[in-house]
Formats: C-alpha cells, structure tokens, sequence
C-alpha cells in the first residue's frame, strides 16, 4: 500500500506539472532557433566565409604585386689615404660615410594563357560548392529537428494517454473497494486492481521520463541551453497528394547531392583548363624606382652623391616541354571522368531513394488511416465495456483487455501520425524541397 502511495503522489506531481503547460515552441519557431544557434550550421556558415575569402579578387592573382624597401648605411674608418715621396702619410681618423637608398618595384603578369581567368572561376565554383555543402548540413539538421520534435509531440500524447490509463484504473480501484465493503465482490479484486494502477503508474512515470530526454535533446540540436522547458504543437498537416514522377523530376533538379556532384565536375573541368595554360606563353611586367643618396668621407673624389630614376622589364616565358605538365592535363581529363561517374550514381541513387521514400509514405498513410479506424472500434468496444463492466454484467479481466487495447489503439494511432510525417519530410529532402516548405 505505501509504494502505490508513493507511486500515486509522484504520478499526481508529474501530471500537475504537465498541467501547467509551458509556452509552444511552434516549428518554424524550432527552426529559427536552430538556423541561429545549432552548432554545425555555425560551422557550416564560417566554412561558407572561407570559401568566400578564397574567391575574392586578392586571391586571384590577376592584381600586381608592390614592394618598397629602404636600406641606410653607416661606416666609421680609419684609412691611410696615401703616403707620399718624402715618406708623409695622409691618414683618416674616424672618417665617416653614409649611404641611403630606397625603392619601390611592381610585378603584374600581363598574360599567363588564361591560366588566371580559370583559377578565380574555379574559386568561384569551390565557393558554390561551400554553399551547396551548407545546404546540405542545413537539411540534415532541419530533418534531426523535425523527427526530434514530433519524438517529443508523440511521447507527449503518449504521457497524456498513459496518464488518462492510470486514471481509469484508480476509478476501478475506488469501485473496487467500494463493492467489497457491500460484499458484492472479494479482495482479489481488489488486489487486482491496485496491481494495474502500480503498472499504469509505472508505465507513465517511464513514458514522462522519455518525453523530458527527449525535450531535452531537441534543445540540443536547436544549440541552446538543455534544460530550458517547453511544450510543442502536437497539430500534424500533410501537403496535397504528391506524384512520384514530379518528385523525380525535383529531385534531379534540386537534390544537394546531385548539384554537389555536378559543382564537382565544373571544379575538374576548370582544373584541366588551367593545366592547359601552362602550355601558353607568359609575359610578365615589372618596374622598379631607385633613389639612393651617399654622403662619402674625405678620401672619396665626391663628397655626396644622389640617384634616381626607374627601370622596366618585359619577360617572355614559353615553356616549349614540360612532362609534369602533360602528366596533369591527363590526371585532369580522368578526373573530370571520375566525376561524371559519381553524379550517374548519384541520380540512380537519388530515384531510388525516393522511390523508396514513396512508397513508405504510402504505406504510412495506409497505416494511418487503418490505426484511425482501430481507434474509433476499440473507443466504442470500451465505452460498452466499461458499462457492462457498471452494470456487473464482465469481469474486472474483460474490462482490462478493453482498457488496454483501448490505450494501445491510442498510441498505435499517434505514433503512426508522426512517422507518416517524418516520412514525408524525408521525401520533401530527397526532392530538394525541405527548406521550401511550412511544416
């Protein structure tokens, strides 16, 4: 008696702070937080800034290259100058000189066989690419979001439902005890009855443990505090009827992997374009301004002396043999095969993954409507049961076996609502039009 005490009150405690609802967390909500805060979206953005600073015009190469420098020079001799026919020397003692100079020089490659122009492109295309990639991560952690939200709007009305089980036996504990004091039953009855209430109390406290873990992991993937309450829409919409055909035709279209695949092949092709323009000769340009002053000591014929002025040079360069180079133009036409290879596999693989993807919805949807109508049967065998049960007319058994497949139905019904959900969220991702859509 006292653990289905104990039992009783924390179950009263759990289901008055279920009462007290918190704020909805409503799903696009969920996925403001979670484009802000996730941690590997984060990431994925600062990749995607790199990216970015690597297909910037100063990383191109086709801006000069200036560099200034300046030098001074400082001596302190002592010099025997000369020494004269009548045995004189002429000597410096701490003689001193100074020379400073300065220049400035600027490199630009005038021309390189368009080997520039196709490296920024494929800068250009490694950014998309970086793009394409947090894309991707986005989807993924969008789907982990939806499938972790309706995991908490499903053990929601699991806990709901468990709760309202524990309730129906507490009212069959009461009558219980209640018809034994009139002496129209025994103590088995009874104890039957208490059994019941201390597993449906059991099974709640269980189902309400899962719901708060997995609230807490949904606060997780939205990237904030874990232990930050909350309650979610339990509401579940599906969009018109969709066409596997058009979904195909999306999916070549829009899919990630697919345009990953044929980014990957614009970035080979720029690769063997550039490869080839080492085969074309190179002219570069280069200029340089020099000013230097020199301030000499006394042995010097000048006293001071001052230059400047600017020079430039012109530089043809024409590889004519290069094996390495003709090494990497043949590297570069196997991997632009390589390439195309993959985005074939990835288009096979893509129309059979929604294929699959569409078939399960279906069969979803099927189960869904099929959990509905069980539902509605094992509600109206419960209500009869439960006044035949009244009326003395069944047993506490009978009454059981309908309580629980009652509950079961309840249960089989919600989970089949949210997996038909969380199947047509995967096949919107495989269509490439998760991130279009309103959940």
């Amino acid at each position: 008696m006292k653990f289905i005490k104990k039992i009783s009150i924390i179950v009263l405690l759990l289901s008055n702070v279920s009462l007290f609802a918190q704020a909805i967390l409503s799903k696009e909500e969920a996925i403001d937080i979670t484009l802000e805060n996730n941690y590997g979206v984060q990431v994925a953005r600062n990749n995607v800034e790199i990216a970015d600073q690597n297909a910037s015009l100063l990383n191109s190469g086709y801006l000069p290259t200036v560099v200034a420098t300046t030098s001074t020079t400082y001596d302190r001799d002592n010099k025997n100058v000369a020494t004269f026919s009548n045995g004189t020397n002429t000597v410096l003692i701490n003689a001193e000189s100074r020379r400073y100079n300065a220049n400035g020089t600027i490199n630009f490659t005038l021309f390189d066989g368009f080997g520039r122009m196709y490296n920024y492109r494929r800068l250009k295309e490694t950014y998309s690419l970086s793009e394409l990639q947090a894309r991707q991560t986005i989807e993924q952690t969008i789907f982990q979001l939806m499938t972790g939200y309706f995991d908490v709007a499903r053990l929601k009305q699991t806990a709901m439902t468990a709760l309202q089980s524990v309730q129906i036996s507490k009212n069959r504990l009461v009558r219980a005890r209640y018809l034994y004091e009139f002496g129209q039953n025994t103590q088995l009855d009874i104890l039957n009855a208490q059994v019941d209430v201390n597993n449906d109390s059991i099974a709640y406290l269980n189902t309400q443990q899962q719901y708060l873990n997995a609230k807490r992991d949904l606060n997780f993937v939205m990237g904030r505090e874990v232990r930050v309450d909350f309650d979610v829409d339990t509401t579940v919409t599906f969009l018109p009827p969709l066409n596997l055909e058009l979904l195909i035709e999306e999916a070549k279209k829009n899919n990630v992997t697919i345009k990953q695949a044929e980014s990957n092949i614009k970035i080979r092709e720029y690769d063997l374009k550039v490869n080839r323009a080492t085969f074309l000769p190179t002219l570069d340009l280069s200029g340089t301004y020099d000013w230097g002053e020199f301030q000499n000591n006394a042995s010097a014929f000048l006293s001071s002396q001052e230059t400047y002025g600017f020079n430039g040079t012109a530089t043809l360069r024409w590889s004519l043999f290069d094996g390495p180079s003709i090494n990497r133009v043949k590297t570069a036409k196997i991997a632009i095969e390589s390439e195309a290879i993959l985005k074939k596999q990835a288009e096979q693989q893509i129309i059979r993954d929604v294929t699959n993807a569409f078939e399960i919805y279906q069969n979803q949807l099927y189960v869904l409507q099929t959990q509905e109508q069980n539902l509605l049967t094992n509600k109206r065998n419960f209500e009869r049961t439960e006044e035949q049960f009244k009326l003395g007319q069944i047993t506490s058994i009978d009454f059981r076996t309908a309580q629980i497949n009652l509950i079961n139905a309840r249960v089989n019904r919600d989970t089949a609502k949210f997996d038909a959900k969380l199947a047509e969220i995967n096949l919107l991702q495989l269509s490439g039009k998760l991130l279009d859509v309103e959940f």
